[in-house]
């Protein structure tokens, strides 16, 4: 999955129905607003509920950092 493919719009965290961001260095998208990061395995993102994986603080904030720096 890349930053241009369309379907990346039309996808949304299965918990809050909210946008969620690529990271693709990570292979995984990732809500920041519950702190939850969905792997994509083999280009799939994994969308189910037990398949997000909780971000500590620390990684939260570098993901932001990311996520900003790439947004400009």
């Amino acid at each position: 999955m890349n930053p241009d493919d369309p379907l990346l719009a039309l996808l949304a965290c299965p918990l809050d129905k909210g946008p969620l961001s690529l990271l693709a260095e990570e292979g995984a998208l990732y809500n920041p607003r519950l702190r939850l990061s969905y792997p994509i395995v083999d280009g799939i993102p994994q969308l189910l509920p037990s398949s997000g994986r909780k971000v500590g603080a620390d990684d939260h904030e570098r993901l932001l950092t990311r996520l900003k720096a790439s947004a400009t």
